[in-house]
């Protein structure tokens, strides 16, 4: 029997924000299993919490969403770091954990019931075709603002800046771009409104990776501006009954984002065991 954990990621109340299940102790299990573990759970991810490969990481998560298995997520890695600090599998030192998955290592800082995530892996992709951008969301090209663009910072993200009421009015439409990421800004507050449609799992009630990278995108496109640490708050999920908040944070040296943060909350909601395992494969 494995123990695990269901937690709600980027709120500070259950049965809001993004659910995550936490397996602990599997580390006997094959990559088959971890999927169809995934599967029974049915989240948009689930995260196995693990032994360390390397002496620089307090430990390993593999993160899974129904379909495949992802190098890095932003939900998940926030999710297990505090569900596995605070079932006492693994120690904060400082107050710091990190860990190791397929992307790298990635440190957090935790305080309490929240966690910040900071990443340096930065990258700027191409330009996305604004008809492509809009037909994703269910809307004509004539409602994009500014240029749509696929930026990273852990895990790619196309990103499409649209009126408040256009990200509300948007629909997911498979079958244009994996990830889209339609968003409103707010230059006066910096206050951000998102979806995201990603294929093989709808639409996401949060996306960390998504707020790390979206701090890339506000940098490339000029809606944040000037050397120093510029902070951006995130709503998302609302349009599916799960609100959920993110504090987003980007640091800009000669006019470029070298490093950007996430810290959101997590609510716990259930805990159990596994007792029956799927068959090795």
């Amino acid at each position: 029997m494995l123990s695990f954990e269901i937690v709600d990621v980027f709120t500070d109340q259950p049965y809001a924000g993004n659910q995550l299940a936490v397996v602990y102790d599997g580390q006997a299990l094959s990559t088959a299993q971890m999927q169809a573990i995934a599967v029974e759970f049915g989240y948009s991810e689930t995260a196995f919490v693990l032994p360390p490969t390397t002496g620089e990481a307090d430990y390993r998560a593999r993160i899974f969403t129904p379909t495949e298995e992802l190098p890095f997520a932003g939900h998940p890695t926030i999710g297990a770091a505090l569900a596995a600090v605070g079932s006492g599998r693994v120690e904060a030192t400082g107050g710091a954990v990190v860990q190791e998955c397929a992307a790298g290592l990635m440190s957090l800082e935790l305080d309490g019931a929240s966690a910040k995530l900071t990443s340096t892996a930065i990258e700027i992709g191409g330009a996305v075709d604004p008809a492509a951008a809009a037909a994703a969301c269910g809307l004509d090209a004539s409602r994009v603002i500014g240029a749509p663009r696929t930026t990273s910072a852990g895990y790619a993200h196309n990103f499409v800046r649209l009126a408040d009421a256009d990200v509300t009015a948007a629909v997911d439409v498979p079958g244009h771009l994996e990830k889209i990421y339609p968003f409103s800004f707010d230059p006066e507050t910096n206050a951000v409104h998102g979806r995201l449609f990603h294929v093989g799992v709808g639409e996401d009630p949060a996306t960390g990776s998504a707020a790390l990278a979206l701090g890339v995108h506000l940098v490339e496109q000029g809606l944040v501006s000037g050397d120093g640490v510029h902070t951006y708050a995130i709503a998302q999920g609302a349009e599916m009954g799960r609100p959920s908040s993110m504090l987003g944070e980007v640091v800009v040296e000669g006019g470029e984002a070298v490093s950007v943060s996430v810290t959101g909350s997590v609510a716990v909601v259930a805990k159990g065991e596994l007792v029956t395992l799927p068959s090795a494969r």
